[in-house]
């Protein structure tokens, strides 16, 4: 039974912990700025950090369904297993929607994802004012939701290791030194 997540598994879960938390500090600082040059350079980054964010979940999940994650302490309660399974599984959905709801309203507002400033993304919808506005509500409300499914996250991690003191948060982390063999 393996006791810690992959190399790769952490490495990809803490560059987009870092990354997520980059794209909703960065989308909630430039949503109320007025119009200029370093807004509309803002929204840019934000939409290409984006597409990066989706790629890096869709790598994620492929990584996840080819190598088997840790089991879950086998003393913890039912119901919980079936929280943390359902709040992975929220976070992964987010994580998908999220993206797709950013280039769903760029594409209704007008305005053409370009990746790195070079590669541009097709449109996914033609220029519609009314549906832009519910998909920028629909894309602010998924990026509220993922703020709180993140603080709960992290505060399981953290009851784990300060309350229940088990393993979980420790099998994230980097392993500063090899586990002796048994």
């Amino acid at each position: 039974m393996t006791l810690h997540y992959t190399t790769t598994a952490k490495l990809l879960h803490w560059l987009m912990a870092v990354l997520l938390i980059g794209l909703l500090a960065l989308g909630f600082y430039m949503h109320d700025l007025p119009l200029s040059p370093l807004k509309l350079k803002l929204y840019a980054w934000h939409k290409w950090a984006g597409v990066t964010a989706f790629l890096l979940c869709v790598l994620r999940l492929g990584w996840r369904f080819t190598h088997r994650p840790p089991a879950l302490p086998a003393g913890m309660a039912r119901a919980l297993q079936m929280a943390a399974h359902a709040g992975h599984a929220l976070l992964y959905a987010l994580m998908l929607a999220i993206p797709l709801s950013g280039w769903l309203m760029s594409s209704a507002k007008g305005f053409q994802t370009v990746v790195f400033g070079v590669l541009p993304l097709p449109d996914l919808l033609g220029p519609n004012p009314a549906l832009a506005d519910t998909l920028q509500t629909l894309h602010f409300g998924l990026n509220l939701l993922l703020v709180a499914v993140i603080v709960a996250h992290l505060g399981a991690a953290l009851k784990h290791h300060f309350v229940d003191r088990d393993d979980i948060l420790r099998r994230m982390l980097p392993r500063l030194q090899k586990e002796p063999r048994s």
